[in-house]
């Protein structure tokens, strides 16, 4: 499978008014800018690793949103502790994609622990995230990342895709513009009577 049309196939499902996505920096962020940015799309440029951990505070102080990270295998392994993070404060409106090349695709292409064996969602499981699963294929991911924005529930979802990415690894959207842009997102999404 290839991580653009997985992202292609659940496009509809990340414009809905109570959904805000995160991306890891590289490929994730590339394709799902081409695929068409929205407002409520942040790509979380030069911080490799974090974008769960964008997520997850965005999850907690935002219960009123379902909130999707688009990360990617390598990224993960950089802070494989945020999974018990995750997992320790469970929010109910998290859906944790990782896409999984088994490759550092947008820094050369060198091989991750996942060429190797490790399984990133028994990883997740262990770690205590109540739902986790692998999927290869397109028709696989649609119905397993519908089901896991419909739960309610913390959910990793890892995505087995090829190592091939986007002729080019930035987005056209500058950091702060996109930073500004997904902060005035969030102000507009927020309740009535909300801090």
């Amino acid at each position: 499978m290839l991580r653009r049309d997985a992202m292609a196939a659940v496009y509809d499902r990340l414009q809905q008014p109570d959904v805000v996505v995160v991306t890891i920096m590289g490929a994730v962020a590339a394709e799902l800018q081409d695929l068409g940015h929205r407002p409520n799309f942040f790509y979380l440029q030069h911080a490799m690793g974090l974008a769960s951990s964008l997520g997850l505070g965005i999850a907690l102080s935002r219960p009123d949103l379902r909130v999707v990270v688009f990360d990617g295998d390598g990224s993960l392994l950089m802070n494989l502790g945020g999974l018990t993070t995750l997992a320790r404060y469970r929010p109910k409106n998290l859906v944790h994609v990782v896409f999984d090349n088994e490759s550092l695709l947008s820094v050369g292409g060198f091989p991750t622990a996942t060429s190797s064996g490790s399984d990133l969602a028994s990883i997740a499981a262990a770690a205590g995230v109540p739902h986790t699963s692998t999927v290869r294929t397109v028709e696989d991911f649609v119905p397993a990342f519908t089901a896991a924005l419909a739960a309610g529930d913390l959910a990793t979802l890892v995505a087995k895709v090829e190592a091939v990415g986007p002729k080019g690894f930035v987005t056209d959207l500058s950091l702060l513009e996109n930073r500004f842009e997904f902060q005035r997102h969030l102000a507009r999404l927020r309740p009535a009577g909300g801090a």
